[in-house]
């Protein structure tokens, strides 16, 4: 049977294909483990042998990752007392729909290259040391459903694109230190998409605006002012009463010295 040369080539990028998604994880997987460090060895077959072939009949070798259709499409790392920081190759992952680190002791910036995860949906890096601002870049995962940072050391301001996040329905920013107003997009979400309460902003001191307070000022309070204008109220009457009772005796000493001197001319001369 003679076959044609398209159907031919059809059947080599077919064959050929799983083998180069799968090398994009072996990538993603391998930086990922370098960047980490693991005290009590709880990713201990995170090998290379094991990341020859992560998924081996559909199902993953790896301690926390869960394969589907050969390639790997959730990593659930939590509890794990991970050190180290995320790499960005994490972006090689491009199949993968959930990415659990929270509860270890990862710092560093949350990399820019979660915006190649299309397919991301869960992203829960909360409980770590994570530093810098939440990437403006993120909203390019459409398929977000839930963003949780909360009890990180993150600043900067809240992205107001992540607002156009239709599908997300838990947004967890508490405990860092952001600043700057609650983009309105997300703090007073309409129509059917999910709303957040104050709960999702709280323990950041600089943030402000729906559904938490208004900007706090930074200037000085009702009591503070009253406190100074008394204090300097009393110590102006302490100087005043102080320079009248230094003028008050001067004068007494400059009249007793005249008084004496009009007694001692009329005294006659012997």
């Amino acid at each position: 049977m003679i076959i044609s040369r398209s159907l031919l080539f059809f059947l080599i990028l077919f064959f050929i294909q799983p083998s180069f998604q799968d090398q994009k994880d072996v990538s993603c997987l391998t930086h990922l483990f370098d960047s980490f460090q693991d005290p009590n060895n709880h990713l201990q077959n995170w090998t290379k042998s094991t990341f020859s072939n992560p998924c081996s009949d559909s199902y993953s070798n790896l301690i926390g990752a869960t394969c589907n259709n050969g390639r790997i499409y959730k990593l659930s790392l939590q509890n794990l007392s991970l050190h180290g920081s995320i790499s960005p190759y994490i972006s090689n992952c491009t199949n993968l729909q959930s990415l659990d680190l929270s509860n270890n002791f990862l710092t560093g910036p949350i990399p820019d290259q979660l915006q190649y995860l299309l397919n991301l949906a869960v992203l829960n890096l909360s409980k770590n040391q994570l530093s810098g601002p939440i990437p403006i870049s993120l909203p390019m995962c459409f398929y977000l459903n839930i963003i949780d940072l909360h009890d990180n050391i993150l600043n900067g301001t809240i992205p107001s694109q992540l607002g156009s996040l239709v599908r997300l329905s838990v947004f967890d920013v508490s405990n860092n230190k952001l600043s700057g107003p609650i983009p309105m997009s997300l703090g007073n979400r309409t129509g059917n998409l999910a709303r957040f309460n104050a709960s999702s902003f709280y323990g950041n001191e600089d943030l402000y605006g729906y559904p938490l307070g208004p900007m706090k000022s930074k200037g000085l309070s009702v009591l503070t002012i009253v406190a100074i204008g008394l204090g300097s109220g009393l110590l102006s009457l302490v100087l005043s009463f102080t320079v009248v009772c230094i003028w008050l005796r001067t004068t007494e000493k400059k009249r007793a010295r005249e008084q004496e001197g009009k007694i001692n001319s009329t005294l006659p001369d012997y």
